[in-house]
């Protein structure tokens, strides 16, 4: 008799397993050649090398599914391991969900350009994002990154914003240069919330599979299997979003969302995001998504005062 032992990652033991279990007995019951014991994270099978093989083939294929769904049954069970049902890669690549959030939240593109960004980002391995506020660039680029990392296709998430005073000055804010940048960067902690246990964002930030930081302490570096997302782009000069392109690794995706009508940087620092926008449109592997007020997805009347607001400023 041998064994192997699985770890159990990226995953609520409870929402995989079943309330006492009652997925993990279901899996003994359909493969009696093998002995389960779950013990914390890690899966110990037991049984000849032949039938160990044949459940660890069967076991990936529903940590796929529960990944692509967030919870798992004895149905969702069945139909993955009938060869006769067909919900592999091809199905989860078509299903609109994005990530499977906290407390049952489901996330996923809602608007046609959200949906683009979906579809660009796959296409491509730099996507723009330019939108207004409240249009979901930042949080379906995050939900694009999550997923990856949950799927193992990159190895981190790195999300960066410019360290911009909008009216504020940084040097009077209480504590340390973490606790003066971290109020910037909250809306990337805002949108990880949504998307993992605390436990595991926690994990993930100490270990830095997940690194939040600003711009600036990006120079420098090669950002290899990494998603990463510059968030708030229009904040940006010239030199740094040319710094911040060119961090672009092997294996990575990289996404730029901004709102081009939201520049807090000083006048005589103009942003560099309008330049990139002409020097990379026609760029092959480069992708471009326009959002629109119609795509803001908050209260309804933040898409009348973007809208009363861009006609204003026309004039």
């Amino acid at each position: 008799m041998t064994e192997k032992v699985i770890e159990l990652n990226d995953l609520s033991l409870v929402d995989f397993f079943g309330v006492n279990e009652k997925n993990l007995n279901f899996l003994s019951i359909l493969y009696p050649n093998v002995q389960l014991i779950q013990r914390g994270d890690k899966l110990k099978i037991m049984g000849k090398e032949k039938h160990i093989e044949e459940f660890d083939k069967a076991f990936k294929e529903l940590l796929n599914i529960y990944h692509s769904e967030g919870k798992m049954n004895e149905k969702m069970i069945m139909n993955a391991l009938n060869p006769n049902t067909k919900s592999t890669k091809e199905d989860t690549e078509s299903n609109d969900i994005l990530v499977h959030g906290r407390n049952g939240l489901i996330i996923k593109a809602q608007t046609p350009n959200q949906m683009q960004m979906v579809k660009s980002i796959k296409d491509n391995d730099m996507l723009f994002a330019l939108g207004p506020a409240g249009s979901g660039k930042t949080y379906t680029a995050v939900a694009l990154a999550v997923r990856a990392l949950k799927a193992k296709q990159v190895k981190r998430i790195i999300l960066t914003r410019p360290a911009v005073e909008a009216g504020e000055n940084l040097g009077f804010l209480p504590g340390d240069l973490k606790d003066k940048l971290d109020p910037y960067l909250q809306p990337l902690y805002d949108a990880l919330r949504d998307m993992l246990l605390q436990q595991k964002l926690d994990q993930y930030l100490e270990d830095r599979t997940i690194e939040i930081a600003p711009l600036a302490f990006m120079r420098g570096r090669t950002l290899d299997n990494a998603f990463v997302i510059l968030d708030e782009a229009q904040n940006a000069t010239y030199s740094q979003l040319k710094m911040f392109l060119t961090r672009m690794g092997r294996n990575a995706k990289f996404i730029i969302t901004a709102d081009p009508t939201q520049i807090d940087l000083p006048r005589n620092q103009p942003s560099g995001l309008k330049e990139a926008e002409k020097f990379l449109k026609k760029v092959e592997g480069i992708g471009f998504v326009y959002l629109k007020a119609y795509d803001i997805i908050r209260h309804p009347l933040v898409s009348k005062i973007v809208e009363a607001y861009t006609k204003e400023e026309k004039k």
